[in-house]
């Protein structure tokens, strides 16, 4: 166990103590985790850095307020609802069509509007929450996701985490779902991780439930070498971050919508480890390497951006 450890050091390896105690306590103020914890006030901050995020169609406060939610949904076929303190996909439908006063998820699984307001209920009640807090629902649009990741995603919508250090971009993967994730791109139901290439936005290796994959469990294609459009852009999003909240250890999660592009989905301000595997490399060998940057490489989201895909 011990060589392992140093092994695991050698390797740069970022472990959970280090990351809570060393970075996320020293660089993440408490004061401002509710930034990113609570994803309308995220949509508001990011709106007004002109960060592009999904469309809004309404937010339930309260229960009172469950009586909007026939207006909200009115005319639409499809819409998102999720748990505005959620964590780890937990407690999101993905509805995908509406038909006969029902509707359906991304799997085929029928929801009616009294199953709706029933999650919409256990989600105030903060049953999905972080801590069991009280909650709001988030309705939004459904993302059209963009082709690129056609070949290597079981039905949902693939996105993309990079995880930042004092506004650098430090690591990125893109989670892939699969049949046994439900179509969610969450690693923990079993999504793969794929790791991204900063400098050129190309995926590399990936991860399958702790195991290195080269192939798609469910569609048989490589996950390596797709090309990720956008991916400056992408870079650039993520890096503002640091002035948008003031945290210098985010997640940043995005995905790539067939006609908007590049949307900021959530920061996270307690990103997993496993982007590591993902990209067969350690963090505190990133992160040591970034705090050794020139000062002049810190001034802007832009400067940033260019030291990380020339450095890392």
């Amino acid at each position: 166990m011990l060589q392992r450890f140093r092994k695991l050091r050698e390797a740069g390896v970022l472990g959970m103590n280090t990351r809570n105690a060393g970075i996320i306590m020293t660089f993440n103020p408490r004061s401002r985790f509710p930034l990113v914890d609570n994803k309308v006030i995220t949509k508001e901050l990011a709106a007004r850095h002109g960060i592009p995020t999904p469309v809004l169609y309404g937010v339930i406060k309260r229960h009172g307020d469950i009586k909007k939610l026939d207006s909200i949904t009115e005319g639409r076929d499809s819409f998102v609802v999720k748990p505005a303190r959620g964590s780890g996909g937990s407690g999101i439908i993905l509805v995908t069509e509406k038909k006969d006063g029902a509707f359906f998820t991304q799997s085929g699984k029928k929801i009616t509007m009294t199953d709706l307001i029933q999650h919409i209920t256990d989600i105030l009640s903060g049953i999905f929450s972080l801590q069991g807090q009280d909650d709001s629902a988030i309705i939004e649009t459904l993302i059209n996701p963009d082709d690129v990741f056609a070949s290597v995603a079981f039905q949902g919508v693939p996105d993309i985490r990079i995880v930042v250090y004092r506004g650098m971009p430090a690591m990125a993967m893109v989670r892939l779902p699969t049949r046994s994730s439900d179509g969610k791109a969450n690693l923990h139901l079993g999504a793969i991780g794929a790791g991204i290439d900063l400098a050129s936005g190309i995926t590399t290796t990936a991860v399958h439930r702790s195991v290195i994959v080269t192939d798609h469990p469910d569609t048989g294609n490589p996950v390596s070498g797709i090309k990720v459009p956008h991916w400056e852009k992408m870079l650039l999003m993520a890096a503002r971050s640091l002035e948008m909240t003031g945290l210098a250890y985010v997640g940043a999660d995005m995905v790539l919508d067939r006609d908007a592009g590049p949307l900021l989905l959530e920061l996270n301000a307690r990103p997993g480890l496993a982007i590591q595997m993902a990209n067969r490399s350690g963090l505190l060998k990133r992160i040591s390497r970034i705090d050794l940057a020139p000062d002049e490489a810190f001034l802007t989201p832009e400067s940033r951006v260019d030291w990380a895909q020339n450095h890392l």
